[in-house]
């Protein structure tokens, strides 16, 4: 598994390489760990951010957080193979449970798992927690674009 101790992962102006978003719709900014299977990122909540409400991230904004994770998995594995990402997009969204919103300049960390990936679908689990406690975890169905 690659780790941020041993390369670059963990740049900010790196990460935003890897996914289609561009400010201020950017909601990773770290990514700790990479593997076939699994990633690890990290979004640091700033009050100029997209869906930044009443001292914290709102709902929509913590999924976007969960499926730009997702994206920078496949940017980071398109990257690895020198070939350009194409664009994916959200196709379903599922048992998703938020049990706490972050607040301004915390941190979130974003595990996503691969559960399936096949003809450009990919199914994982995400679980997003602050100073690890779990705050919010689902399922999304993402598709790339072809």
């Amino acid at each position: 598994m690659a780790t941020a101790e041993n390369n670059f992962l963990g740049d900010k102006a790196f990460v935003e390489t890897l996914i289609p978003q561009r400010f201020p719709f950017v909601m990773v900014d770290k990514l700790y760990s990479y593997s076939e299977t699994e990633l690890v990122s990290g979004f640091t909540i700033q009050n100029h951010t997209i869906f930044f409400e009443n001292d914290s991230l709102a709902e929509p904004g913590l999924i976007e957080h969960m499926a730009q994770s997702v994206a920078l998995h496949t940017g980071y594995q398109f990257y690895l193979r020198n070939e350009q990402a194409p664009t994916g997009y959200i196709g379903s969204i599922k048992n998703i449970e938020i049990l706490k919103l972050p607040k301004l300049h915390e941190e979130i960390r974003t595990k996503v798992s691969i559960l399936q990936e096949f003809a450009g679908i990919t199914l994982v689990d995400v679980v997003t927690t602050l100073n690890d406690v779990e705050i919010a975890k689902g399922q999304l169905k993402t598709v790339l674009a072809k």
